[in-house]
């Protein structure tokens, strides 16, 4: 017997792990202390009434003989799919029903997309970047190469065509500078990918928090990338499924490699290793895209932007460099000077009880780097750039 030994490989801990043993500690050393978390990016909102209606409405489909459903479709149900269809023809983006498929989150098949990609190709990741996308090929041996994305480039980096790569990681709104791609830079990417034959993994997760409509929301929208992207949305941010578990993923029958279609692949790995979203969880999230779903769940993305904006309008005026907030629920912050990422993290637990993400958690060009993010309450939020004042107006 072997084990896989790459995973010897990872760092000792995830990084939220180790967030959370700090925190752990400190509040062990300190009962009294309050703590407020603007670090893991959890919702504080409850569901969506319509959302909890259809939940309740599929539960009691349940407890019925004649309305009872058991195993369903790995790929999901058709009602769902149908939805998520049409919400994309509103982007100016057609689908065919089977090329979307229902998962229980962006994270897990984010990862379990690479059981279709051979180990051996290279795999091209930004950094700072969302740790899952540079763990889950860790665990399977891939060789990485990092683009930087820094200060001077907006931490939005554009590709080289002197580097050769195979699979390409993009997050736009960016976890965790909350930069986000115009429609110009995701068509150098796209056409990279092309000239290359490479695949571009695309995380939208956070696609529902961008408001200025010459933004793109979805990299079909651009030309060519039904040919070279899979895209990857959850429903965790955009209607607070963090606890509830729902997403999708959708794979162009367009998107050929070695003449083969990369669909039929991905259907037949969902079909053996994947049973499928609840038909209540899905009943639930059908709700999201009526009418009635879309306006209450943005109701709860404007409370988290407002959040936002209470900590960009306070950085700035303090004069803290940072970026993000605008269309995304990431605010990415130059630490206090002389800190490094994690002496920060330490320096704001300690003397204001205020939590964040250290920045070099996400990579080594985090370093120097912190993010906040806007999904506590409003008033633990304006209590925590009160208490960030305390330290900056000395």
């Amino acid at each position: 017997m072997k084990i896989n030994r790459n995973y010897l490989n990872l760092q000792d801990s995830y990084l939220f792990s180790t967030i959370a043993k700090k925190v752990n500690a400190f509040r062990a050393a300190n009962p009294d202390r309050e703590i407020i978390r603007l670090g893991i990016g959890d919702v504080t909102k409850p569901l969506a009434p319509v959302v909890v209606k259809g939940l309740v409405s599929a539960s009691e489909d349940q407890g019925r003989a004649e309305t009872f459903h058991g195993y369903g479709a790995e790929q999901g149900c058709d009602f769902l799919k149908e939805k998520v269809r049409l919400y994309y023809l509103e982007k100016g983006v057609e689908l065919e029903s089977d090329e979307i498929f229902i998962s229980d989150g962006a994270k897990s098949d984010l990862g379990n997309i690479l059981d279709i990609f051979s180990a051996d190709n290279t795999v091209l990741i930004p950094s700072p970047v969302y740790p899952v996308y540079v763990d889950t090929n860790v665990m399977d041996g891939r060789r990485i190469i990092h683009v930087k994305a820094t200060e001077e480039n907006g931490f939005l980096p554009l590709p080289d065509q002197k580097i050769k790569c195979d699979i390409i990681y993009l997050c736009s709104p960016n976890n965790p500078t909350g930069a986000v791609y115009d429609k110009a830079q995701l068509g150098k990417w796209v056409e990279y990918a092309l000239s290359n034959d490479a695949v571009i993994l695309f995380d939208s997760a956070y696609e529902a928090f961008i408001g200025e409509k010459e933004l793109p929301t979805s990299i079909y929208q651009i030309k060519g990338a039904e040919k070279c992207a899979i895209e990857f949305c959850s429903l965790s941010k955009t209607a607070g499924f963090t606890g509830t578990r729902c997403g999708y993923t959708v794979v162009p029958k367009a998107l050929v490699r070695e003449n083969v279609v990369l669909n039929s692949l991905w259907l037949r790995r969902q079909t053996t290793k994947f049973n499928g979203v609840s038909y209540v969880v899905q009943r639930g999230a059908e709700q999201v895209f009526t009418p009635e779903g879309y306006r209450q769940t943005r109701e709860a993305i404007a409370y988290y932007k407002e959040n936002a904006k209470i900590i960009s309008d306070t950085l700035t005026e303090l004069g803290i460099w940072h970026t993000g907030g605008k269309n995304s629920p990431y605010i990415w912050l130059k630490c206090k000077d002389g800190y490094d990422s994690w002496q920060f993290f330490d320096y704001l637990l300690e003397s204001i009880g205020v939590v964040g993400t250290p920045g070099v958690g996400f990579g080594e060009e985090g370093e120097g780097f912190f993010r906040l993010t806007a999904f506590n309450t409003k008033e633990n939020t304006q209590k925590a750039m009160a208490l960030f004042r305390t330290l900056y107006e000395k």
